[in-house]
């Protein structure tokens, strides 16, 4: 008896990650890169610092264009890929050994219509964050440009076709998200500005009660509903801030409204 073997092809995967002034970080993330992306293409938003320079040392495809928005900018790098599946990573997150192994068995299964999601362990200000509602933090970041679009001004979201089918993988994706508290308040002021205007874009009204009675909720919910005071000093930080985050959103729209 004669047996068949059905060899399915290996997809051929381009690591997409867009940046600006990340030369502390973007080494690491290629890197993690080097056993599973067939190609890694960085777009870059004329970064001032070393960021371009060492894309350039490592070998990657690199380009260049002025940010116009998260979701615009993700979207113009995929089609610049030399290949149709994607993985896209921020500058400061790296791949773990154990993700790594699993993103090795789905491209040697994957059909065209799969993409794959994973969880996301942050390290903040050198700690490892298990709680308020921070882990596990799944992310959807393998799929196939042709049936995927990111959607969103601030917090950009892969909009899939209806017949692709997610696959959550084993394995975390390590995101060093901020060495210092002073880092997280620049984080914040840039992102709650981008939320206003994408609010008032929308036509979204400035609301007194979420502005009084949102942060309390947020940090109720974070620290003590998601186990944040698990987390120590770091974990009240992080609850505090995202309660302030909360807070801010709220009186910039009021600013914009009033203009």
């Amino acid at each position: 008896m004669l047996l068949c073997l059905i060899i399915l092809p290996m997809i051929q995967l381009s690591a997409v990650i867009i940046t600006f002034n990340e030369e502390q970080r973007i080494a690491d993330c290629i890197r993690s890169l080097s056993d599973i992306a067939d190609e890694v293409l960085v777009l870059d938003s004329n970064s001032t610092d070393r960021t371009a320079e060492i894309c350039r040392e490592l070998g990657v495809s690199l380009y260049s264009k002025p940010f116009e928005g998260y979701s615009i900018a993700k979207n113009y790098a995929n089609q610049l890929a030399k290949y149709d599946f994607i993985i896209s990573l921020d500058a400061d997150e790296i791949i773990s050994s154990a993700l790594r192994e699993q993103i090795i068995q789905f491209k040697s299964k994957a059909s065209q219509f799969d993409a794959a999601s994973f969880n996301r362990l942050t390290n903040y200000c050198g700690k490892w964050i298990h709680h308020g509602g921070w882990y596990p933090d799944v992310k959807l970041r393998i799929f196939n440009r042709k049936w995927a679009k990111w959607e969103g001004v601030v917090h950009e979201t892969l909009k899939l076709d209806s017949r692709v089918k997610v696959i959550h993988l084993r394995g975390d994706l390590m995101h060093y998200s901020f060495h210092t508290p002073e880092e997280h308040k620049r984080k914040i002021e840039k992102y709650t500005t981008l939320f206003a205007q994408e609010a008032k874009l929308k036509k979204s009204k400035f609301s007194l009660l979420k502005m009084i009675f949102g942060p309390v909720y947020k940090f109720i919910f974070m620290y003590f509903i998601k186990l944040g005071i698990l987390d120590g000093w770091t974990g009240l930080q992080i609850a505090r801030l995202s309660a302030y985050s909360s807070f801010l959103k709220q009186k910039k729209l009021k600013q914009l409204t009033q203009k």
